[in-house]
């Protein structure tokens, strides 16, 4: 049976940023009971609740909030950035501040209220040599020894960035496949494809790691435009399209901002029959 420690019914809400869709649960005041084969059981879209990743808040003395992320496979994510940006706007609205500080197993972020229905998060710098991404042996990230050169970095989480004249007509889900698993990604890897449209424009394809296909990844969204702007192919300020809608991201100095819409969908509990 999946309960508290209090016996109470173990309630979340579900929530999407631009179709990158989550499972919320609030432990702050609880137990975490989560464990892999749980986020397995809820990720199943069929048989669970369905979601791309499952996000735990916990209580922390030093931020406003811990956050953990489980992907739909039942393993873990250190990042995860639209679901930051969703957990800040609920944390944001509950205690009326602007400006929040969230930790994660990558770093500690800032989210802030950017006005007109978006929230912004500040995703930390990106990790850029071969042995943070990490990479199974030495390689210059800007351009691996991979068909079509892609470029690697961490944003938290692996990422593998190809660069390609037609994202629409890209095979995301056979490429995404095959180099998730790729022997250069000890960690598995999320997999890009973009389409620079213009030098603050980029066209995005993500196939995410321990999910798949998804509408939308803020952490993606990161990583493509660190990518393009590493190989001289866009500005370090852009929009990126992705399946689902646009987000906004900015390289500076002290990270990579990521800015975008947020949606709540519904609240509700998980039953007592859902046992494991």
């Amino acid at each position: 049976m999946v309960t508290s420690a209090s016996t109470a019914p173990v309630r979340f809400r579900k929530m999407h940023g631009l179709g990158n869709d989550f499972v919320i649960i609030d432990a702050r005041a609880g137990v975490d009971q989560v464990t892999p084969a749980l986020a397995q059981a809820l990720g199943d879209r069929h048989r669970g609740v369905g979601f791309d990743q499952l996000a735990v808040i916990h209580a922390d003395p030093s931020a406003d909030a811990r956050l953990t992320f489980w992907n739909a496979d039942g393993s873990l994510s250190a990042a995860c950035g639209n679901a930051t940006r969703c957990i800040a706007r609920l944390l944001m609205e509950e205690s009326g501040a602007e400006r929040l500080r969230l930790r994660t197993d990558f770093d500690v972020l800032i989210a802030e209220e950017a006005g007109n229905g978006l929230t912004r998060v500040n995703m930390g710098r990106p990790a850029l040599d071969w042995a943070d991404v990490p990479l199974a042996e030495p390689h210059d990230t800007v351009a691996l020894p991979l068909p079509g050169a892609p470029g690697a970095l961490s944003m938290g989480n692996p990422h593998c960035v190809f660069f390609v004249s037609d994202a629409e007509g890209a095979d995301i889900a056979a490429q995404g496949a095959e180099y998730e698993t790729h022997p250069l990604f000890p960690e598995r890897t999320n997999v890009e494809m973009v389409q620079v449209l213009a030098p603050d424009r980029l066209r995005l394809r993500i196939w995410e790691r321990g999910v798949g296909i998804t509408l939308a990844s803020g952490s993606c969204a990161c990583a493509a435009l660190v990518a393009a702007a590493r190989k001289g192919l866009a500005e370090r300020v852009a929009t990126i399209v992705v399946d689902g809608g646009e987000l906004h991201g900015a390289w500076r100095d002290d990270g990579v901002w990521l800015t975008g819409p947020t949606q709540k969908v519904f609240e509700a509990e998980i039953s007592a029959e859902f046992g494991l």
